[in-house]
């Protein structure tokens, strides 16, 4: 079967009946000690440990991750039924698209017995959230960074192994961004993937609130691409595209603040490359609506992410910009491992 654009993206009508009313998740639901119920989908062969596990909308505020994620699912259920019959979903996949319980739009909540101790309902959902993605291999965390910021799709690696940096690369996103372990950052899930083995990711994609066509369609074959090469699904033709990845490190990374108060706003896009000089946008009084600054780009580079809150404070994020350098870092043998090469970046 072949992915090509459109194949996701219909209407916006049709995305919030599939979001809000629609969902058929598995009936085999995480429950915590607590009776939390964490509905997910279990698609794939039974009796073996996850070879996969995503998860997305962790705060209530990821729109992007958990649209694409229920649409992931509804296409690997459709190869589970035989439709379309030349494909096949060959390992476990576990899908969590959110930690709503998917029941509570239309029936009221169970008031606890006077008297029974309640565990914090955040505390039993991350023991349920953990208990079910403990045993998978590769684990990603969809996770929007903030709402009053844009970020192109990107992966995050924390710390990573070297079987890592190669798999981070298998998604096909424009950009692969290691950061330290203890980047302030990173979410709370990859802080507690960390000590239970496998390899683990984090995407960041679009903005926190938001529903983000282009985004979502770069997420969704970003996770098909990344079944797809790493043997999870077996028949899937992906439209030929052309991948520019490159690897970025810490050191590459330009971060742009605000240096005085005032309405920000950009014409600019994320993921397009940027000039040095060339304007990410401008400051305006917010009373008087005078023009006080423009934001000009410290250095050339790709624009990761921008600021769309246009209220501004000094030392604000206004924009993140990936420098090239003149040697990358290039994960070691991608080509041997995953039987693809990635190119470095000049």
């Amino acid at each position: 079967m072949l992915i090509n654009d459109g194949f996701l993206i219909k209407s916006a009508m049709q995305w919030r009946e599939q979001i809000l009313i629609n969902h058929q998740f598995s009936k085999r639901a995480a429950q915590s000690p607590e009776g939390v119920l964490l509905p997910y989908y279990d698609l794939g062969p039974t009796g073996r440990a996850p070879r996969l596990v995503l998860v997305a909308n962790l705060n209530g505020n990821d729109l992007n991750g958990m649209f694409v994620l229920s649409r992931l699912a509804a296409f690997l259920q459709s190869i589970e039924s035989g439709q379309p019959g030349d494909l096949r979903l060959r390992e476990r996949v576990v899908i969590i698209p959110t930690l709503n319980n998917p029941n509570r739009f239309d029936q009221p909540r169970k008031r606890p017995k006077m008297g029974a101790r309640r565990r914090h309902p955040d505390q039993s959902t991350a023991e349920a959230l953990a208990a079910l993605t403990r045993t998978a291999y590769y684990r990603v965390d969809i996770y929007p960074a903030a709402a009053d910021i844009e970020e192109m799709p990107q992966v995050r690696l924390y710390a990573p192994s070297d079987d890592e940096r190669a798999s981070a690369c298998l998604f096909g996103l424009p950009a692969v961004i290691e950061r330290p372990a203890e980047d302030d950052a990173a979410s709370t899930l990859a802080r507690n993937w960390r000590a239970q083995g496998g390899e683990r990711f984090v995407i960041h994609a679009g903005q926190a609130g938001a529903l983000q066509t282009n985004h979502c369609e770069t997420l969704y074959r970003a996770l098909a691409a990344f079944m797809d090469r790493t043997g999870l699904i077996s028949g899937l033709r992906l439209a030929t595209e052309d991948e520019d990845l490159r690897y970025f490190g810490l050191q590459q990374v330009v971060t742009v603040t605000s240096e005085q108060s005032g309405l920000f706003a950009s014409e600019q896009e994320v993921g397009r490359w940027m000039r040095a000089g060339e304007v990410l946008g401008q400051i305006y009084d917010s009373l008087t609506g005078g023009l006080q600054a423009r934001v000009l780009a410290p250095a050339a580079g790709l624009l990761a992410s921008l600021r769309r809150q246009p209220l501004l404070q000094p030392g604000n994020l206004v924009a993140r910009i990936l420098t090239p350098a003149a040697l990358h870092r290039q994960p070691a043998r991608l080509g041997e491992r995953h039987g693809r090469l990635v190119s470095r970046s000049a």
